[in-house]
């Protein structure tokens, strides 16, 4: 082999090596950026894969808009989730301070459920009840609001599906009240979310679930207690340092062999609500980790404005007439807003993206009344109208529109239309004052136009009367024969 084929070769093997190189390169960037972990800083860049649980949801809870999912139409065990319709229903349909006794068939839920504790025979309020019900989980709890409620608990689990079937979940049938596992008991991530999402316009409800402590009255069986949720979401501990979320406000916690860890979970934050689900997470860590990483997420996309604020970044100017020469703004005059009256909330929920859409044209959202006419003189402060808002629920918000400045009208200006009017109102004289400019417009100028119109008329009348000459024809000499 000569020297130049030894160099050849030596060339396409080293172009061989580096393109194999580069490939590695690569597949090593490729599965770095697929392995990627999840950035708390930057919670707007969150992943499925960045989530733990098999099934998860998020909705924007005033209008159920989802902002996030993972295999949300699932079938899912919900487990003591199911307590939301539950504790929902007995809030709805019954009387809270109902006195209710506990049943040994309402006792009868297998030696492995988790209890309040409550005991047959005991007397307390159905309030009592509900609210050691979804603190404990208990699910002989969950039986007595049931037979409360329904009568039986087969007639109260059938207000429940007649209930999830009107909420629109159609991938749901429950077998019972507390969601001890059961063939014929399921949902999803979407459907839990509508039912945690209707429950929670509730206040009642609302009150309920952001308990994490409860002073249980005593009755006839037990002394007073105090309960204690081990939702590790709503506590504030040093144990709970990864999982609590300063801005949670409920709801539930599940758990069964059969439906791995779930919460259903609400935050508030700026005006905003959001509703997420979680089913199937891997440890009981993690089902919070991964609500707290969905509520960021929907945090960074979404939040309130009120109407004030969207004014603030677009307000009114409107142009004064009548304005001092020497005003260096024009007659131009910012109008600032002033609230009134309110009957309910002004705050818009919106994504950050379409803010400055609302603030520019907030004129579609909102009707606007001018009370004051735009002349001047204006003073700082002077009321020029109105601005009202409306709601979802048709509550107003009612703001005045203030001059932000005084404006200073210009000396020695024509008489408008509305001065003329308000200067011959306020005349006593009910006759015109006799001047010479009166005289002038008043009497001189219609005779003079009298006299001109009479001419006229006379010289069209004259013209008529002349007769035009005629040409008479001379008669030719005729010859005859």
């Amino acid at each position: 082999m000569n020297k130049a084929s030894r160099l050849r070769k030596k060339a396409h093997f080293l172009l061989h090596a580096a393109s194999a190189i580069a490939a590695l390169a690569l597949l090593l960037l490729c599965c770095a950026a697929a392995t990627a972990e999840y950035d708390p800083n930057h919670p707007e860049n969150l992943e499925v894969d960045d989530l733990t649980c098999y099934s998860a949801i998020l909705i924007q809870a005033d209008s159920g808009e989802v902002i996030f999912e993972k295999n949300a139409d699932a079938t899912i065990y919900p487990a003591s989730t199911t307590k939301i319709m539950t504790a929902y229903l007995g809030i709805l349909l019954d009387d809270m301070d109902r006195r209710v006794t506990v049943s040994a068939s309402a006792m009868d839920i297998g030696d492995d459920s988790t209890r309040i504790p409550l005991s047959i025979g005991e007397e307390l309020a159905l309030r009592d009840v509900i609210y050691a019900t979804v603190l404990m989980s208990g699910n002989e709890g969950a039986n007595v609001i049931a037979e409360a409620v329904g009568g039986n608990i087969y007639n109260f689990v059938a207000l429940m599906n007649s209930a999830a079937e009107s909420f629109g979940c159609s991938a749901t049938h429950f077998a019972n009240a507390h969601g001890l596992p059961d063939d014929n008991h399921y949902s999803t991530a979407r459907d839990m979310a509508r039912i945690a999402r209707i429950a929670m316009q509730n206040d009642t409800f609302r009150d309920v679930v952001r308990q994490t402590t409860y002073r249980m009255p005593g009755d006839n069986i037990y002394k007073e207690r105090n309960l204690t949720t081990n939702n590790r979401f709503m506590i504030n501990s040093e144990r709970n340092a990864s999982t609590y979320y300063r801005y949670g406000i409920g709801v539930k916690t599940g758990y069964h062999s059969a439906a791995g860890y779930c919460y259903v979970g609400a935050a508030e934050k700026d005006g905003v609500t959001l509703i997420s689900c979680v089913f199937r997470s891997t440890s009981d860590a993690n089902r919070y980790t991964d609500t707290i990483k969905l509520m960021e997420y929907g945090f960074s996309q979404f939040r309130g404005v009120t109407i004030a604020e969207l004014y603030r970044q677009n307000p009114k100017i409107v142009d004064i007439a009548s304005y001092a020469l020497d005003d260096s703004n024009l007659g131009k005059l910012t109008l600032a807003l002033k609230e009134v009256s309110s009957e309910g909330s002004s705050t818009i929920v919106t994504s950050n993206s379409n803010i400055d859409y609302l603030s520019r044209h907030l004129s579609d959202i909102t009707i606007t009344e001018y009370t004051r006419a735009f002349s001047a003189p204006i003073t700082e402060g002077e009321v020029m109208g109105t601005l009202t808002y409306y709601n979802d629920q048709g509550q107003a918000t009612v703001y005045e529109l203030l001059a932000t400045r005084s404006i200073t009208r210009r000396e020695k200006l024509a008489p408008s239309i509305d001065d003329i009017i308000a200067y011959t109102e306020a005349d006593p004289n009910p006759f015109p004052r006799f001047t010479f400019e009166f005289a002038l417009l008043y009497i001189a100028a219609p005779i003079v136009a009298l006299i001109l119109v009479i001419k006229l008329f006379k010289r069209i009348f004259k013209r008529g009367k002349k007769k035009t000459k005629v040409q008479t024809v001379e008669p030719q000499e005729r010859y005859y024969r």
